[in-house]
């Protein structure tokens, strides 16, 4: 027993040093452990850092390329009107309704409105205002500014806002307007103002005015007109700096950044727009300078919580819960651990090999987007520049010697001038309508009330206005008030009208009606109904679908993407459309739209769009019934 007494307290004292071992051991092992997980969060934050920068810097590239790619859009639709506008021998307010009828926001995103203004001295006003009454409009009255020597009137105007065109107003009396027009007179180049707040807007709360531009190019008489090298006026266009950068950079920016534009022609240079959809900024920002002549706007650039977020809090937590299963396993397993580290490091190595083979294809995936952006942004180019300025200029050259060669030419050579006129029609359609096609699904939606009647009063006289003999009866009978985008709505009801003439028998004059009727479930209804050739049983659900055209419509002219774009734009709008046979012979399209706008955050516009405000007025003229 002595001995057994005796052997006793010194067990216990080992057993308590290689306790006290053990939980030194495993002491060590989970401060190792929990250092270890600690810097492998700091390391992956580290990395994410690196690459916000880069992602930040790649966003800064894809905003800069989409303003710099719509505003040349501006200057190229500028030059191209006022090729149109000077091949006009006596320009006339119907004249400049049909060259500026393919222009509306949608196109040109942030527009107001284009106009034409011609340069009077004081003594002029009285004979510039007979003038253009007898040619635009008998109510013209001119409104000259006081204390202004040279006045710069508005004689015609097509705006894009739904807002009503003034006419008569004096520019002369908006500085930065003013001083764009004489620099535009002077250089014979496309100009741009500094930021202001538009004559129009200036009517509007200060809540919702914006800072805005005006481009300015000369109408020059062209070579071989009686007046060659006179300046017949000037075209102004004006842009909304906010909803020019809400339209264009909603997609590239999203919520991951924020975009602010400075105009750097103003001292001190001031903010004139921003892009922000209320996340919270992060420190990182870029700059890049825009260049149109003879201004020099700036974009910042500033990342917000959402540019890596939802990555970096994926790996924090992956490096958080690795760390504590492997401290977990060490504390339990403590003894297979050094056993085992020669083969946990080599699967580290292998962990590591993978993760970086990860991130090359990671990176390789986002050069490829970024080449299809570029691609993307060069089509859009090649389509607005490459195409449609050359076919402006024959389309204005083929008028003109149409014009002034009309008791020179024999029938067969005015034949051969006809199919260059033709063909080029044409071919503006189908560049038109492919362009209409690819916005049709990316452009921002801008709701407000639209009245449908007005707005298919305005088509029907559109339509009509040209024609002379076998002119089609169309009859439209009460029509809603609905919310929705006004060009893109007057777009839908142009196509299916068009159509709705357009593929009528020969010798037959058209017949259309338009009607509307309220659902249960809260929508409209309207239907366009015409007597045409028809669709064939099997195809009216693949006629919407692009390029595809219905059989026995061949011998008409069309691209086949008339129906695909209205079947964007209704279901953009949270809409259906259908076509079925009409009673009698003929199609009958309809489609429905909500009475009601959309409920916020359910609104179909592009993901990240931020809250700016766009200043457009919501009334619209009452519909009245149209029967020809």
């Amino acid at each position: 027993m002595r001995n057994i007494e005796a052997a006793s307290p010194v067990d216990g004292r080992r057993r308590s040093l290689l306790d006290r071992r053990a939980v030194a051991l495993l002491a060590v092992v989970v401060l190792l452990g929990g250092t270890g997980t600690v810097l492998t969060v700091w390391a992956l934050r580290s990395v994410e850092h690196d690459r916000a920068v880069q992602a930040l810097e790649e966003r800064t590239r894809g905003v800069s390329g989409a303003v710099e790619g719509y505003l040349r859009q501006y200057t190229l639709a500028l030059e191209d009107l006022a090729a149109g506008v000077a091949a006009q021998q006596d320009l006339r307010g119907d004249d400049f309704a049909a060259i500026t009828a393919p222009l509306n926001s949608a196109r040109l995103p942030g527009a107001s409105g284009v106009a034409f203004v011609v340069p009077a001295a004081t003594a002029q006003v009285s004979q510039v205002e007979r003038q253009w009454r007898a040619r635009a409009s008998t109510g013209l009255t001119l409104q000259p500014a006081a204390g202004q020597t040279e006045h710069l009137f508005v004689v015609l105007s097509r705006t894009f806002d739904g807002t009503r065109p003034r006419l008569g107003r004096d520019l002369s009396a908006s500085a930065p307007a003013a001083e764009a027009i004489a620099l535009a007179r002077r250089t014979g180049e496309v100009t741009v103002s500094s930021s202001y707040v538009l004559l129009k807007d200036r009517e509007l709360p200060v809540r919702l005015r914006q800072q805005a531009f005006v481009f300015a190019a000369g109408v020059w008489a062209p070579p071989g007109a009686p007046d060659a090298g006179r300046l017949r006026g000037v075209l102004i266009l004006g842009l909304r700096a906010g909803d020019f950068l809400a339209d264009t950079i909603g997609e590239v920016a999203g919520p991951a950044t924020a975009v602010t534009l400075t105009d750097t022609a103003t001292s001190p240079p001031a903010p004139v727009a921003s892009w922000d959809t209320g996340r919270r900024h992060q420190p990182h920002a870029r700059t890049a300078d825009i260049d149109i002549p003879p201004r020099t706007w700036q974009l910042t650039v500033t990342a917000t919580d959402r540019l890596l977020d939802a990555t970096q809090t994926r790996l924090d937590d992956a490096a958080v819960g690795a760390g504590s299963v492997v401290t977990v396993l060490l504390t339990a397993l403590v003894g297979l651990v050094l056993l085992s580290r020669a083969r946990i490091l080599r699967r580290v190595d292998e962990a590591t090999a993978a993760l970086h083979e990860d991130i090359a294809r990671r990176e390789k995936v986002e050069a490829e987007l970024r080449q299809r952006e570029t691609e993307l942004v060069g089509f859009t180019g090649v389509v607005a520049h490459d195409l449609r300025s050359p076919l402006s200029t024959i389309t204005a050259y083929a008028d003109l010697l149409a014009d002034e060669t009309t008791d020179v030419l024999d029938p067969a050579q005015q034949s051969l001038l006809g199919r260059i006129r033709a063909g080029a029609d044409r071919m503006r359609t189908l560049i038109d309508d492919l362009l209409a096609y690819a916005t049709a699904d990316n452009s921002a939606i801008h709701r407000s009330p639209v009245d449908l009647g007005a707005l298919v009063d305005d088509i029907i006289t559109e339509r009509l206005a040209p024609l002379t003999t076998d002119r089609p009866y169309i009859e439209a009978g009460p029509l809603p008030t609905v919310p929705g985008d006004p060009g893109m709505l007057r777009q839908l009801l142009d196509n299916l009208i068009g159509n709705a003439i357009k593929y009528t028998r020969y010798g037959r004059p058209a017949q259309v009606e338009i009607s509307s009727r309220r659902l249960d479930d809260g929508f409209w209804r309207i239907d366009v109904a015409d007597h045409g050739i028809g669709i064939p049983a099997g195809q009216h659900e693949s006629v919407f679908a692009a390029f595809t055209r219905a059989t026995g419509s061949d011998g008409y002219p069309g691209t086949g993407l008339g129906l695909a774009i209205c079947h964007r734009i209704v279901t953009r709008h949270g809409g259906t459309i259908a076509v079925t046979d009409n009673d009698g012979g003929g199609s009958r399209f309809h489609f429905t739209i909500p009475d009601q706008p959309p409920a916020p955050g359910s609104d179909q516009a592009p993901a990240g769009r931020g809250h700016i405000s766009t200043g457009r007025d919501e009334g619209v003229p009452a519909s009245v019934a149209k029967s020809e």
